[in-house]
């Protein structure tokens, strides 16, 4: 892995989305998940900056490149600023 600032390294984390689907021939429901690579670029004294949409990924390797004008794009929030809004569970 290479990452833009010889300081910063990058770190991967897999999640699931998963959705309930109805078999198509028995009819029951089922669990049906898919993995979602994130990867993350950490720095020291900043926030973590999610970097996966401007990764390139060799497929056959599994090394990951972040373009050094990435950092020039990406911008960091620390979760003090981020604004919550409410949250209506019947949406």
């Amino acid at each position: 892995m290479s990452a833009p600032d010889k300081d910063c390294r990058l770190a991967e984390i897999l999640q699931y989305m998963c959705s309930l689907e109805q078999g198509k021939l028995s009819g029951k429901r089922r669990l049906f998940c898919t993995q979602v690579p994130r990867i993350f670029q950490l720095c020291p004294g900043r926030p973590a900056v999610e970097v996966t949409r401007v990764a390139n990924i060799n497929l056959v390797t599994g090394e990951v490149d972040v373009p050094p004008q990435a950092s020039q794009i990406i911008k960091a929030k620390d979760w003090s600023s981020v604004i919550r809004y409410p949250y209506d569970e019947q949406e």
